[in-house]
Parts: structure tokens; sequence; C-alpha cells
């Protein structure tokens, strides 16, 4: 395929999934199963003309298909591929639209623009979650579930899911979800219980910062895992020496921390155009400086940590780190 067909195919996916998102049934067509046009609408509070037009679109595009039930219909076989890939066109203009259509004002007065120009935290997490399905997690989901650890917690666990996942793999497993937003632990909770694992999964509402003075939801696991919330706690020298070794000492004899996260300006071909995108959105816009691995290394290291091992991620700069003693 010619790049400019391979670009007017990724706009017309990512526009039509956008739209679905800003309409609110993306949970519909996420979840997999069959669904009616009056369904739809429903989810949207749209008039079922509307959304009927916008689901001759999606049909037209080969992203959803006529069901075996009249009136019907379900996403096509290579929906969730095709979402992943547009999750990377809807993180960059949507999840980050303030910083795109307000570049001057940052660049000439970061602290005021960010007071105007806030970031729609829904258009983070969709974006988030259509890229994290494939990219972030799979591979830390994979470690995880061949070592066999029966206790996992997951720092900074937004709504859980990697966690809830884990437990639906493994019934003799069990996890703490720990996060310090109570929105996200109430997200956490209901998914849990909706899962049939809820009564396996605590919830804990604190600062992943918390465990330096208290170990106790993170005591005895045998696996604790971080995505993307740990690169601040590095960059903090207090906060690091206190996070990672609350972390190295809590954990069970033969335990290991796998922290999900990023690296800066990753120059491997197939990953230097998002990443130099990622991490010039991070350090200019968002104020984060993304360790590099040689300080990601140290930072485990300097924490007491004896074995660290670094594995590429499929999203761009993306790296799992897998630290031991």
């Amino acid at each position: 395929m010619e790049a400019i067909e391979t670009a007017a195919d990724l706009a017309a996916v990512g526009a039509l999934l956008q739209i679905a998102a800003e309409l609110e049934v993306d949970h519909v067509l996420d979840a997999g199963e069959p669904f009616s046009v009056a369904e739809l609408a429903g989810a949207a509070g749209a008039p079922e003309a509307g959304i009927g037009d916008f689901l001759d679109a999606l049909l037209a595009a080969g992203l959803v298909l006529r069901a075996e039930s009249p009136e019907m219909f379900q996403t096509a076989g290579d929906f969730e591929e095709r979402r992943y890939q547009a999750g990377y066109l809807s993180w960059a203009f949507h999840a980050n639209a303030p910083f795109i259509e307000h570049a001057t004002a940052f660049l000439r007065d970061p602290d005021g623009a960010a007071r105007i120009h806030s970031r729609n935290g829904r258009r983070v997490a969709v974006s988030s979650r259509w890229i994290g399905n494939r990219a972030f997690y799979p591979a830390a989901f994979r470690l995880i579930a061949e070592s066999g650890a029966k206790r996992v917690v997951d720092l900074g666990s937004g709504a859980a899911g990697l966690l809830i996942e884990l437990l639906r793999e493994s019934s003799e497993r069990t996890g703490v979800a720990l996060d310090i937003s109570p929105a996200a632990s109430d997200q956490a909770r209901q998914a849990a219980d909706k899962a049939g694992v809820g009564d396996r999964m605590e919830v804990v509402t604190r600062s992943i910062e918390s465990v330096a003075e208290d170990r106790s939801p993170i005591e005895g696991a045998e696996v604790i895992h971080a995505g993307f919330v740990l690169h601040d706690v590095v960059n903090n020298p207090t906060a690091r020496t206190g996070v990672l070794r609350g972390c190295r000492e809590a954990l069970a004899p033969g335990g290991f921390l796998a922290v999900t996260d990023a690296v800066p300006y990753a120059t491997d071909e197939r990953e230097r155009r998002f990443s130099a995108l990622f991490t010039y959105l991070h350090a200019t816009f968002m104020k984060v400086d993304l360790p590099t691995e040689r300080e990601w290394r140290e930072a485990f290291l300097s924490a007491g940590f004896s074995q660290v091992s670094c594995l590429p991620h499929r999203f761009p700069g993306g790296r799992l780190f897998i630290v031991s003693n």
C-alpha cells in the first residue's frame, strides 16, 4: 500500500473512532458484543436516525459488520488492531489538543496557559486505553502470569484493568490496586465486582509516595507493578529512595518489581518519531522529564536492588524493567 493510502486509512479510522468516543458509545464497541441501533443511541443519548447514519459510515469503513440476528451489529475481527492504531492519533491530536492549539501561549507563559487550557481527562483515558490494551500491558501481563505470582500489587493502578485480568487468569491470585484518585478507586471496585474478582482484590486509595512510610499495602507481594507512574519518583531523590527501597523491602523472597514506563528520545528507527513527540510533549507542556534507561538502572541499584533487566515494548519508547534483589 502506498504511504498516502496508509495515511488516509489511519485518518479515517481515527476520526470515526474519535467520533464514537465523543458520542460516548466507545464502551459499546469495545465490549465486542452484538448491539442494536437503539442500544447505541441510548448510550449516546442521541436520536436513532443520526446514530443510524453514523453506523452506516462504520459499516462502509468495515469497522462494524452485521450480526447474524436481524437489526444487530458487531465490530469487525480486526477492530482491536485498528483501534490500537487509532489510539496514537487520538493521544497525539485529541488528548493533547490544548498543547497543540495553544502552543505559543504555553511557550510564553507555561503556568498561565496551564491554568486556562487543561487536557480533557476522558480523552486522555480513552486514547491511553486504546494504545495500552495492545502496547503498554501485554508484556507485563505475560511476565507476571508466567511467573506464577500469587500476590500482585499494582501501583498507580487507575481502574485496575491489568490487575483484574491477572486475577481472572488465576483463581489463586490476589491483588492490591493502589491509586491516589478516589474516582479511579471506585471504578476499580466496580470493574472488579463486574469481572467476578472483587473478593480477591483490595483497593487502596493512597499516593505511591506513601509506601515509603507505610509498606502495609505492598507487604509480601510477589510482584509489584508500576505502569507509567514512577518517572516522577525517579526524578525526585527523596521520593525515589523511600519508594523504591520500600518496594524492595516489602517484596516476598524471590519476588520482583516490574516497571512499565518510557525513556526519552528513543533512537531506534521503529520508535524515534513517536518517541520524539511523546518526550517533547511531556518535557515541554507537562513538565515531566523522562529518565533515561541508565537513570532508571541507577535508581534501582541505588535503592538496593541487585538485578535489573530491560525489555522493549511495542509502544515506541516504552520499556519494561524487571528488577529483583
